[in-house]
């Protein structure tokens, strides 16, 4: 048969190789090695390792809530005792996955707005003359608007202000799966004993960093609380558990300029004659920034032959190569 009628026909044939055994040992040993090295990749790497086998998302949607407890006894030389809790010093005060701790603060009580020397710590501020002071310009970096004197007591321009204006001498120092229903009331993480206990305790967490709680809390810092869940969807999901690390986000500690963190808020009121006046809070504290990372897999045919189909193409590889 010739012409279409014998190419489609010869479409129906079936050819297969034929092989050539050669009694060489070296090849052969050879071959095994090469064999046992991608049975070992495949087994091994693929399937053991990597979990080959398994369908995996990557993609993490999640959501975080925070919530802080606690009271603490703050003893100012000029307010006195002042009992703060955590909706003092927690900004912003509902749980997020970004939130700050008030760990020390400079108040200036009482300003209200009139007139007042600008503070000698702002450059721009200074003054020999009533000319260094232009009426109407704001202070750069400074408290307020220039009335166009110059205060010989204080060798800085008057302004217009919040009065007096800011303090700024340097602040000091200062879920688990359980049948126990108490478990989350009682424990605290701890990385040998109490890995997945989601309650921290601040010291704790600036420990793990490689900081000290009381020197972080002076100047203030900001801390990433990394969150990793890498699950196997093919066991319990009671193993399916959170690790938590923690870096340190400021890391210019040499420099007293960008090292810690911290930012200003006011309290206003009105006296007795419906003037405004207000306490002004320069507040230090530690930044919490919680990121989450993880992925998720299970058990699924495609990628599983996928793998298998990989293997033994590795292996067709290695006889073409040995041939």
């Amino acid at each position: 048969m010739s012409g279409w009628g014998g190419f489609f026909v010869s479409l129906l044939n079936y050819k297969t190789e034929k092989y050539v055994i050669a009694e060489n040992r070296r090849i052969g040993i050879l071959f095994r090695l090469y064999q046992l090295a991608v049975l070992g990749y495949i087994i091994g790497w693929v399937f053991v390792v990597k979990k080959g086998y398994q369908e995996k998302e990557e993609a993490v949607q999640t959501s975080v809530i925070t919530k802080v407890k606690g009271v603490s006894l703050i003893n100012s030389s000029q307010t006195g005792p002042y009992l703060w809790s955590a909706e003092d010093y927690v900004i912003p005060p509902n749980g997020e996955q970004v939130f700050f701790i008030v760990t020390n603060y400079i108040e200036t009580p009482n300003q209200r707005l009139g007139f007042c020397a600008e503070s000698p710590k702002v450059p721009n501020g200074m003054c020999q003359s009533d000319e260094d002071c232009l009426e109407g310009e704001s202070v750069a970096a400074g408290h307020g608007i220039m009335t166009g004197l110059c205060l010989n007591s204080t060798g800085t321009c008057e302004i217009y202000a919040w009065c007096p204006v800011e303090h700024s001498k340097r602040p000091t120092s200062n879920v688990l799966e359980t049948s126990d229903d108490s478990y989350l009331k009682k424990c605290s993480y701890d990385k040998e004993n109490h890995p997945y206990c989601p309650i921290f305790r601040l010291r704790d967490l600036v420990r793990n960093t490689g900081n000290d709680f009381q020197d972080m809390a002076a100047k203030g810092g900001s801390v990433g609380i990394l969150i990793e869940w890498n699950c196997d969807l093919d066991k319990d999901s009671s193993e399916c558990n959170p690790r938590y690390s923690f870096t340190r986000l400021d890391m210019n500690l040499n420099s007293s300029i960008t090292s810690g963190y911290n930012f200003r808020h006011a309290r206003y009121y009105k006296d007795e004659k419906g003037e405004t006046y207000r306490t002004l809070y320069k507040v230090y504290g530690i930044r919490f920034d919680i990121m989450i990372n993880g992925q998720a897999g299970k058990f699924n045919i495609v990628p599983t032959i996928i793998a298998i189909g990989s293997g033994v193409a590795l292996m067709g590889i290695v006889s073409n190569l040995l041939d």
